[in-house]
């Protein structure tokens, strides 16, 4: 029996094997017909197969810090610089345009952390991130993603100040610091099983589904945080399915008048080819 058994793992291995190799051919081929540039991680979680195309490309952050600001904000209150439960008024200097709900609010309304932090991911808020940025100040926040070994991501101005990306300050990270930081997470290797799980709890409430998710049957977990400016979009996240978990993280930069709709389908189709691998 012991026999059978371990003949049908390795044959069932070897199965999954051939199919990854088919999946990179066709994540490849979808590269190939996509007009615009783009970095991808694809890693199979259980396994540790990975497929990547220039994945230390930089490209325009975007929303996409906002992933590792979370992080950050979760190890401050770990180590007791912050604390989640505390409270926070809205100023009007606060307010930030773009994405979220906090900017319509009246001045003096109070919010905890933690809802802030919530905010920032869920519904993407511009003016909740601004807070927590404030809260802990930009180096502080350098610091933390180099603490976190990301290579290539950082911030050199707000996320949503757009004056200042007016003047060419941008933000920048790549597929492979945003993959690395969502195996960290997965892992329980940010700091420890609390604050990784924080993580990923957090990111499962992003209700902005046009990405990832799209072609996903609805039963499918994903924790993932999108990001749009002009001439960028992206997504990144973790899928989990009965049949294995994968990371998947494409970024995307394409000429302004193009639009976002055909880089949202090439990721959304990313995603669900990886997904009928598993």
């Amino acid at each position: 029996l012991k026999v059978k058994q371990a003949r049908e793992k390795r044959l069932a291995y070897q199965a999954r094997k051939i199919a990854w190799q088919e999946l990179q051919h066709v994540v490849a081929a979808g590269i190939g017909q996509f007009k615009a540039d783009v970095g991808i991680v694809v890693k199979d979680l259980r396994y540790g197969w990975e497929f990547s195309y220039q994945k230390e490309k930089m490209f325009p952050s975007a929303s996409l810090a906002k992933i590792p600001l979370m992080a950050a904000c979760y190890v401050a209150a770990d180590k007791g610089r912050i604390k989640l439960d505390q409270n926070i008024a809205l100023r009007p200097a606060d307010k930030l345009g773009g994405s979220g709900v906090l900017k319509s609010k009246p001045a003096r309304t109070v919010f905890s952390l933690d809802r802030l932090i919530n905010l920032m991911i869920c519904e993407s808020d511009n003016t909740a991130t601004n807070i927590l940025t404030s809260l802990l100040g930009i180096d502080y926040l350098n610091q933390a993603f180099r603490d976190f070994k990301l290579k290539n991501t950082g911030l050199s101005r707000r996320i949503a100040d757009y004056k200042a990306r007016s003047r060419g300050i941008e933000n920048y990270t790549t597929a492979g610091d945003m993959a690395f930081l969502l195996e960290r997470f997965y892992r329980k290797a940010l700091v420890n099983k609390k604050v990784s799980d924080l993580c990923i709890n957090t990111l499962k409430l992003t209700r902005l589904n046009d990405r990832i998710p799209k072609y996903l049957p609805a039963e499918i977990t994903v924790a993932h945080k999108t990001g749009l400016e002009r001439s960028v979009c992206h997504d990144a996240g973790i899928v989990f399915t009965n049949k294995g978990d994968f990371i998947i993280v494409v970024l995307t930069k394409h000429p302004a008048k193009q639009g976002s709709t055909p880089a949202k389908d090439f990721i959304a189709k990313i995603a669900l080819s990886t997904y009928e691998f598993f």
